[in-house]
């Protein structure tokens, strides 16, 4: 008699989920907060300065490592688009609305909070971002009280917000541009686009000019990461007809082999790097300087009013519909959840004050006190929503 198969273990389910990253990345980013406050600060912060060839351990963090993730983020997007769950403009519309009232209103709250100061103005951005893994991480931690149709809502908008904020990086936090270099870059795209056309399948082309194509975008004055998005837009995909996890198309092969080392590597290094912030000499007042003030509310009533208020709107007007078991109450919780904006909200910061080591460290506080408000918030609420079964 053949033994029955054994459940999956609950570390194993929560290694092989979506949320999984979200869970390592929540330890990673605690994990630095106590080791830059500990004795082993100084040589943590000496660590990240320390020069490996033309680039110091941070930047090499945030301007290679990253590469990585932006490329699984341009992947992700190109699927969902021509393959997945934003295929069609119908299935486009409520997260694309939420996407755009969840990065508008955020970015007017900074705005108004920083309006006297030109020099802090340039952070606006900093709260416009969503963090898929650490949203999904709390909803992974409510389990069924969430129902699918919020996680594939949260999903979409993220991948949306997700694109929304490369185009911010690329339009608005570049430095002196070089020509030659984006000469370089563009000749390599190119040669990229004309792989993809040609049908070669195999990666190693494709990821090796990606290597080439990044060392040009490096030397541009455009942020180096993005790169990784523009390789991903060349990947090939074959598209499917009722198997959107086709496994012979080599833009799935590459996105599959590289989310394990995004979520369990990249990420977590991402946030160990950026999240230690040092508290000697803090005191309550500075949660009140202009950055600090406007990336937390940003972060917490910019994006709960942007995002819900625009699908409460969109539902309204009758441009989309309600996601599909789920009470308003529900869809707000996830809207605070959606000011979870960890990674992309400290990349942004590091972009935007990376000749401020003071600004930098306000906008860490921002980004930490913010999201926790955002997560505490959000996870109470979908806690005592009624369930589906319960709503009429």
């Amino acid at each position: 008699m053949a033994s029955p198969r054994r459940p999956l273990s609950s570390l194993r389910a929560v290694l092989t989920s979506g949320a999984g990253g979200g869970l390592v990345l929540m330890a990673s980013a605690a994990l630095a907060l106590v080791v830059a406050n500990s004795p082993l600060a100084e040589a943590y912060f000496a660590a990240l300065k320390t020069y490996l060839g033309p680039l110091s351990v941070l930047h090499w963090i945030n301007d290679a490592l990253m590469a990585v993730f932006f490329l699984l983020v341009g992947l992700e997007i190109k699927r969902e688009m021509l393959d997945g769950r934003l295929r069609t403009w119908s299935d486009r519309v409520l997260p694309g609305v939420a996407a755009l009232g969840g990065m508008i209103l955020p970015a007017l709250v900074y705005a108004v909070v920083n309006r006297n100061s030109p020099e802090t103005l340039r952070g606006w951005a900093i709260p416009a971002a969503t963090d898929i893994a650490f949203a999904l991480g709390v909803l992974a931690l409510l389990g069924p009280r969430v129902p699918v149709s919020l996680k594939v809502f949260l999903t979409a908008l993220a991948i949306l917000d997700d694109l929304g904020a490369v185009i911010i990086i690329a339009l608005f936090y570049t430095a002196d541009l070089s020509l030659p270099m984006l000469g370089g870059a563009t000749a390599t795209l190119a040669v990229l686009y004309g792989l993809n056309k040609a049908g070669v399948s195999r990666l190693w082309p494709y990821l090796a000019l990606g290597l080439i194509l990044w060392g040009f975008v490096l030397l541009s004055g455009v942020h180096a990461t993005i790169a990784g998005v523009l390789l991903a837009l060349t990947i090939p995909l074959r598209l499917s007809v009722g198997r959107p996890d086709d496994p012979t198309s080599p833009l799935h092969i590459l996105e599959h082999a590289l989310h394990p080392w995004s979520a369990f590597l990249v990420l977590p290094i991402f946030g160990f790097a950026n999240a230690g912030v040092s508290l000697v000499g803090f005191n309550p007042h500075m949660l009140l300087d202009p950055v600090t003030l406007g990336v937390a509310l940003g972060l917490f009533l910019g994006k709960q009013i942007g995002v819900f208020g625009f699908v409460v709107a969109a539902v309204r007007l009758g441009w989309a519909q309600r996601p599909a078991g789920a009470g308003w109450m529900q869809v707000y919780g996830v809207a605070l959840l959606c000011g979870v904006g960890f990674t992309m909200s400290l990349f942004i910061g590091l972009l935007a004050f990376a000749q401020s080591p003071e600004l930098e460290a306000e906008t860490k506080v921002g980004v930490l006190a913010g999201s926790l408000l955002c997560m505490a918030a959000g996870a109470l609420v979908l806690r005592f929503a009624p369930r589906p079964a319960a709503q009429a």
